[in-house]
């Protein structure tokens, strides 16, 4: 049983459970409000806006890439969303589909960059970091909209028999993305280009479409994150999402994803936000200044990412200890250049009629 189990969940799932658990029992030891339904309540609230956008950075890691706008892209979409409703009277809907629409062309704008222009990703997210930011401060002479609709609030402090509405939305989304990412040809085309970019374009990938899909899918997580932190205030801010940015990687890394690409596991990824917001839960019941909150969240980032170097050589050892250890079977494996060639082609088509492998 205990091999089997390993089999199943692998280190690279028990490592952010066990982070998960090691930190609300410590924290439990610390105060006994931490375990008291209201505050459990609070922290599924907190984890939701980290936890939506955690789910396009970490669809863009899994490319090999990396994108440090959302945050950012997040408060220009909150000043949209408020001057949508209070000043122009569009329905909720439909402000709330138009969001996630704007969005996923802000991601696709960063994709450009990324996939045509090859622009580092690191240096393209960053320069629009800036300008997302930038633009968010151009409406209403830079300051807050408060107060922007009655009917705004309900989606974030609504709840359904008891449980916060934004405990379904974070459900609903990561079970869209893990089907996604699991059990359709562009999500693991996905994970073949983070793992091995050159092999994915010879294996008929259009590899740059696959890049452009990475950025718009983060783009239209950062659009419903925005709409549920509005909800939250009920305004919207070009202050808001400073960091969130950081907090989204953090949580990613935190779930196992590997910053070279190509491996991850987006329901760790939500262990990971969970393990954040855990933590600055348990900081603020200590009356932890924020200061140190910073610093503490900067250390877990750092030992997170120093763990994913030699996370590989720890898998190793593991499998080498335990008889039958292998590859986690929840991280769908890298597929091979035959493998994705097969599953592209039509029935009873030749090798060839996957793609173009001349395709730069």
């Amino acid at each position: 049983m205990p091999q089997r189990a390993f089999r199943v969940l692998g280190p690279a799932f028990i490592g952010p459970l066990a982070a998960l658990l090691l930190s609300a029992f410590v924290i439990s030891l610390t105060t006994e409000r931490f375990l008291e339904t209201q505050n459990l309540l609070n922290v599924s609230l907190q984890v939701s806006i980290i936890a939506i956008m955690a789910i396009g950075s970490t669809v863009v890691i899994l490319t090999g890439g990396i994108d440090l706008s959302p945050g950012s892209m997040m408060a220009l979409l909150t000043m949209l969303i408020a001057m949508f409703i209070k000043w122009n009277h569009f329905s909720l809907a439909a402000a709330a589909g138009l969001l996630v629409v704007l969005g996923c062309a802000l991601g696709a704008i960063n994709g450009i960059m990324v996939a045509y222009l090859r622009i580092p990703s690191f240096i393209a997210t960053l320069a629009t970091l800036s300008a997302y930011k930038g633009w968010s401060f151009l409406y209403n002479n830079g300051s807050p909209i408060f107060s922007v609709s009655q009917d705004l609030e309900p989606i974030f402090y609504g709840s359904l028999w008891g449980i916060p509405l934004p405990f379904y939305y974070v459900l609903v989304c990561y079970l869209i993305a893990s089907v996604f990412l699991h059990h359709t040809i562009p999500g693991r085309e996905i994970y073949a280009v983070g793992g091995n970019e050159a092999a994915a374009r010879l294996s008929g990938i259009k590899v740059r479409r696959i890049h452009m899909l990475a950025y718009i899918i983060a783009g239209g997580t950062a659009g419903l994150a925005g709409i549920v932190m509005a909800a939250r205030l009920n305004s919207g801010s070009p202050n808001y999402g400073a960091g969130m940015e950081l907090q989204a990687i953090g949580a990613a890394v935190i779930g196992g994803a590997s910053l070279t690409g190509g491996y991850g596991n987006v329901i760790a990824t939500l262990i990971g936000a969970l393990t954040i917001a855990i933590v600055q839960n348990g900081l603020n019941l200590n009356d932890v200044p924020t200061s140190w909150q910073g610093i503490t969240l900067g250390v877990i980032i750092a030992a997170a990412v120093g763990i994913d170097r030699w996370r590989g050589e720890a898998g190793r050892l593991l499998t080498r200890w335990l008889p039958g250890g292998r590859r986690s079977k929840i991280l769908p494996p890298v597929p091979s250049e035959r493998s994705v060639v097969e599953s592209r082609q039509p029935a009873g088509g030749s090798k060839h009629a996957a793609g173009d492998p001349k395709e730069p």
